[in-house]
C-alpha cells in the first residue's frame, strides 16, 4: 500500500478539502486527488463524497481513518528507529487562521533555523489528537480540555497557555457597528451566529458562556466556510459572530466589517498545550518555555473563563 496515498487520505479527512490537504503536503490539488483515487481503486470503495466547499468521509472512509492513522504511526516509529537525526518539530494548530497558528509563527520568527511541520487536525477530536501525541507522531497540540480534563492519558502533560479574548464581528448595518467596545450585558440583546459547529469542546464552551451571561448563541445550520460567513455578516443588520483576538481573517474592503472588543468581563477561550512527558525532541522544550513565558506576560485579570478551565 502506498503510504503517500494513505497520508493524503488522512490529510484530506482532517481538513475537509483537497486543496488544504495539498497545501499541507506541498503537492498540487490534482496530485492529492490522484493519490486518493488510487487508494480508492486499490481498496474498491469510495472514501469521500463531495459537499459544499469540500468533501466528507463516506461510511467506508470513516471506518478506514483510524486504521490509516495507526499505519502512519507505525511507519513513523519505523523511520524514527533508524533515522540518525530528529524529524522536524510537529505541532497541531487545529486551524491556520486561529491563535495557536499565529503564536507558533511568532515562535518560528524567533527561531528561523528550526525544522518545523505545522499540522491542522481541524476535524479531529481531542481524543484523536492525544492519541497522536502518545504515539509520537505529533509533538504538541492545543485543546480546551473541557470534556477531557480528567482523562488526559498517563504519560501526557497539559498546561493552559492561551486565553484567546473574544471580539464581536459585525457588518456596517448592525446596531453595534459604531461601538468601540461591547459588554456581555449588551450582547444579551443581540444573537450571535456560529453555524456548523460540531466539536463537543467548543460547543460546550459556548453553551457555558451563553448560560452564564444569558446570551443567544446559534450554532444550528451548516457551515459553508469562513468566506461565506463573512459575506452574510457584511450584508446583515442582525447577524454577528465571535472571533478570537488572536485569529486572522481577510475580507474585501467593501465589506466594512468591524471587530469590537468585548469587555466587563472579556470572555476568553482557554487552550492548553498537550505534549508527551518523555518526548526528547530538542526543540520542544524551547517551544513550551516560549508558551509559558508568553502566557505569564499576557494574562489579565479582567477576563471570564469557565470554571473547568482552572
Amino acid at each position: 500500500m502506498d503510504l503517500n496515498a494513505v497520508r493524503t487520505f488522512v490529510a484530506v479527512a482532517d481538513s475537509g478539502q483537497y486543496q488544504a490537504a495539498a497545501d499541507h503536503l506541498r503537492i498540487t490539488q490534482q496530485g492529492a486527488s490522484k493519490r486518493v483515487a488510487s487508494l480508492e481503486k486499490e481498496l474498491g470503495v469510495r472514501l469521500f463524497t463531495r459537499v459544499a466547499r469540500g468533501v466528507r468521509l463516506t461510511v467506508d472512509g470513516q471506518a478506514l481513518l483510524p486504521r490509516a492513522r495507526e499505519l502512519l504511526r507505525a511507519a513513523e516509529r519505523f523511520t524514527a528507529a533508524v533515522s540518525p537525526t530528529p524529524r522536524p518539530l510537529r505541532i497541531d494548530v487545529i486551524g491556520r487562521r486561529i491563535a495557536p497558528s499565529n503564536i507558533l509563527r511568532d515562535f518560528y520568527r524567533e527561531h528561523p533555523d528550526i525544522e518545523l511541520d505545522v499540522v491542522t487536525l481541524a476535524n479531529a477530536d481531542t481524543t484523536t489528537a492525544m492519541a497522536e501525541i502518545s504515539a509520537g507522531t505529533l509533538d504538541a497540540t492545543f485543546r480546551s480540555l473541557r470534556a477531557s480534563t480528567l482523562v488526559v492519558p498517563a504519560g501526557l502533560r497539559s498546561s493552559r497557555v492561551i486565553d484567546d479574548r473574544h471580539e464581536l464581528l459585525v457588518g456596517p448595518l448592525h446596531p453595534l457597528a459604531n461601538a468601540r467596545t461591547v459588554t456581555l450585558a449588551e450582547l444579551a440583546h443581540h444573537p450571535v451566529w456560529m453555524p456548523g459547529m460540531a466539536d463537543a469542546e467548543p460547543m460546550g464552551y459556548y453553551e457555558d458562556l451563553a448560560k452564564t451571561f444569558g446570551l443567544t448563541i446559534d450554532t444550528i445550520g451548516p457551515s459553508f466556510g469562513v468566506e461565506a460567513l463573512l459575506t452574510e455578516i457584511a450584508h446583515s443588520s442582525r447577524l454577528a459572530t465571535f472571533v478570537g483576538e488572536g485569529s486572522r481573517y481577510l475580507w474585501p474592503e467593501s465589506y466594512d466589517l468591524c471587530r469590537i472588543p468585548i469587555v466587563d468581563p472579556a470572555p476568553v477561550y482557554p487552550l492548553s498545550v498537550i505534549w508527551r512527558a518523555d518526548n526528547p525532541h530538542p526543540v520542544l522544550a524551547a517551544f513550551l518555555e516560549y508558551l509559558h513565558v508568553r502566557y505569564r506576560t499576557t494574562a489579565r485579570d479582567d477576563v471570564w473563563a469557565p470554571a473547568w478551565a482552572g
